[in-house]
């Protein structure tokens, strides 16, 4: 992991500081496992959201209505992969 500036000794950011997590409702199923979900959000914004490593090594399945946990990257708040169906 990188030491970065204004961080005290031993400290280390890792990749998970900079992840988005949310609650949404899978709108509509896409081709090649990727899904249109709706965030529960005051805009009701609709992204894609793509099925994590370990939901596709374990052949979780999703459907459309499920309530879903999504992480968004801080980079590209378009796109978003699912770690969790409620």
């Amino acid at each position: 992991m990188l030491e970065r500036p204004g961080l005290a000794a031993g400290e280390c950011m890792g990749k998970q500081d900079d992840k988005f997590t949310f609650e949404a409702t899978v709108v509509e199923a896409l081709p090649n496992a990727m899904f249109k979900v709706k965030l529960a959000n005051e805009q009701q914004t609709e992204i894609r959201a793509y099925v994590s490593g370990k939901m596709r090594m374990n052949y979780i399945r999703i459907l459309p209505g499920d309530r879903v946990t999504v992480e968004l990257s801080s980079y590209d708040l378009t796109k978003a992969r699912i770690t969790y169906r409620h």
